[in-house]
């Protein structure tokens, strides 16, 4: 499974799951019944980069719960949380900002992203996402989530786009 240079330089959005992808998918509890999630410094500046060849990115979460709101906007990317369907969220998306679901990548890790994937042109997982998932994407990070993943992504699109040496 890879993605080809053609396939990166053609990408205009990346949509991303929160738990499983920014996240390790562990969740602590805290007695008083609050939850924290553990993230990946790194990703923030892989999406400043995806940002600066004018790619547009977003995160699409199923869970309710507000620390993936606070993160997205720490890190300066759309939040959608809360939904019941990431399929027709990203449709919705993708007609706003009128870009092609072909030229739009998600990423995901489980059982719940499959009608995300299927609406996109790019779909992907991460390193340790569920194996049952695999059938549906084309390509699979080598980081998991939470260690890297989006970053991964990030890199790899900046630099399919990124403009090459000026000539004189």
């Amino acid at each position: 499974m890879a993605l080809t240079k053609k396939q990166l330089s053609s990408v205009r959005l990346v949509a991303f799951d929160f738990d499983g992808v920014f996240t390790d998918n562990t969740v602590l509890v805290c007695q008083d019944g609050k939850e924290s999630v553990r993230c990946w410094r790194g990703d923030g500046l892989g999406l400043a980069r995806l940002r600066s060849v004018g790619v547009r990115s977003c995160v699409l979460s199923t869970e309710k719960n507000p620390v993936v709101k606070k993160r997205a906007d720490k890190i300066g990317v759309p939040c959608h949380h809360g939904l019941s369907d990431k399929a027709s969220a990203i449709k919705k998306i993708c007609r706003e900002w009128r870009i092609p679901l072909s030229l739009t990548m998600f990423v995901g890790n489980d059982i719940n992203d499959t009608p995300a994937w299927r609406v996109v042109g790019m779909p992907v997982a991460v390193a340790d996402a569920a194996t049952e998932v695999l059938p549906h994407v084309v390509f699979r990070t080598r980081r998991r989530g939470g260690f890297g993943a989006v970053r991964e992504i990030c890199d790899k699109i900046f630099h399919a786009q990124k403009p090459g040496p000026r000539k004189k």
